[in-house]
């Protein structure tokens, strides 16, 4: 067992779980060469081939299988006692932490977020990347990703998950609007044009399957954005209807703009945003701070919006 230590059982672990060298080098940060090497002293040391071909892909041998949980513990813990003894120095660290979510997560919450953040640690820092079409899934397993905020289904089992946010939609228009002139009913809503807002481009979705389902009804899209920003400064101007969810709706200032909001006659499909993160990063009491720190706020950031 010459050569043998922790940095080897974390490349196990990785080699392991990833079932190729080159996707553990990347989630390593490492060269595939170092990592090849890596692989070869494995292989002495435990006299298995670790991985091994089949055909175009790489399978862990079932010796690697067999002890996989238990090299998981033993890298968590030893991760783990390091880790405590720099939460105690929070003040003097500088991690910086990555976290994926869509302008309206961090409209309402980064500078919140900062804030308390930086009451334990002054000197951290926050990216905040773009939500993007794909799975959230791989950068959050290969570390390239802290944590996810936001509410997608494409997302596999072994991510955590924790419940920040309960919303949902309502209907954003200009004062005086000739809408709000009676009880909001289906009929009314039918009767004018609407922006729906989809990065995908999407027009339609739960409002329509309501009014056409149970009503018989359909409304009229007029136009589709990416996001809200660009429409909602100029809807004073316009007898359209601006769906939106209660978490962007509570942080426009529509006195100053001219526009007021109305529920909807009917119960739609509730929105449940969450944060998600990688089992491994469990016992990462730094990540652990994060996470705990990030859904205290949002509780006190999103607790009038409640469904």
């Amino acid at each position: 067992m010459k050569g043998y230590d922790l940095d080897l059982l974390r490349s196990l672990q990785v080699l392991t779980e990833e079932e190729s060298v080159s996707r553990a080098a990347r989630r390593m940060k490492i060269s595939e060469p170092a990592m090849s090497r890596q692989l070869t002293k494995l292989r002495t040391a435990f006299a298995d081939p670790i991985l091994v071909q089949a055909g175009r892909r790489m399978l862990p041998s079932a010796f690697a299988s067999s002890i996989l949980s238990q090299v998981q513990d033993l890298v968590r813990n030893a991760d783990s006692l390091l880790a405590t003894r720099a939460l105690a120095n929070l003040a003097s660290m500088a991690p910086t932490f990555t976290i994926r979510a869509n302008d309206l997560v961090i409209a309402a919450l980064a500078l919140p977020l900062l804030e308390a953040l930086k009451k334990e640690c002054p000197q951290c820092e926050v990216i905040w990347a773009p939500e993007l079409d794909a799975a959230p899934s791989d950068p959050l397993r290969d570390g390239g990703v802290d944590l996810y905020i936001g509410a997608t289904e494409l997302i596999k089992p072994e991510i955590r998950r924790q419940t920040v946010l309960r919303d949902h939609m309502r209907g954003l228009v200009r004062k005086g609007h000739p809408i709000l002139a009676a009880p909001i009913t289906p009929d009314s809503l039918a009767l004018y044009d609407y922006i729906s807002v989809s990065r995908r481009g999407r027009a339609r979705g739960p409002i329509d399957w309501m009014l056409q389902n149970q009503y018989g009804l359909t409304r009229r899209i007029a136009m589709v954005v990416p996001n809200y920003h660009c429409m909602v400064e100029s809807m004073k101007g316009t007898d359209l209807i601006l769906p939106l969810p209660g978490l962007v709706i509570n942080h426009i200032s529509q006195d100053a703009l001219g526009l007021t909001s109305f529920e909807f006659p009917f119960s739609l499909p509730g929105i449940e945003a969450f944060q998600a993160w990688h089992p491994r990063r469990d016992t990462d009491p730094v990540h652990r701070w994060l996470r705990e720190t990030l859904f205290r706020v949002s509780r006190k950031v999103f607790e009038n919006i409640a469904v």
